[in-house]
């Protein structure tokens, strides 16, 4: 059974910084893509970044310059170093795993809360 848990995430004012951290287990293949979508309330959600498994990464816009994404594969954990915070980037922030090319098939058809209930964040103005 895929497991991921994911810790951090908190409260911050506009320009703080936050961590996210996530481990995976139960995978049947190695070094799955790994990554992080949010889901602001009454919005879509949304892919922030993903790193692959030779660690290439890849941001959304809004957050390019902000946030870094990193991986660890000997303890199958992801992290989501968060700068520079804004208001906008308030949201239940979901990890996700798996074949890189899979996992927007899984956020479209069962949601970004398919791995797990996520984490907030919020910052404050």
């Amino acid at each position: 059974e895929v497991r991921l848990v994911e810790s951090g995430g908190g409260s911050v004012q506009a320009g703080g910084s936050l961590r996210l951290s996530c481990t995976a287990s139960g995978f049947t293949f190695d070094d799955p893509a790994m990554g992080w979508y949010r889901q602001a309330p009454g919005n879509e959600c949304e892919l922030v970044s993903i790193i692959s498994s030779d660690g290439s990464p890849l941001y959304t816009s809004s957050v390019k310059g902000r946030f870094t994404i990193s991986r660890d594969n000997a303890k199958n954990t992801v992290y989501l170093q968060m700068n520079s915070l804004k208001p906008e980037d308030t949201a239940v922030y979901y990890c996700v795993a798996d074949r890189s090319q899979t996992i927007p098939f899984i956020v479209i058809a069962k949601g970004c809360n398919y791995w797990g209930q996520g984490t907030q964040v919020t910052v404050s103005a």
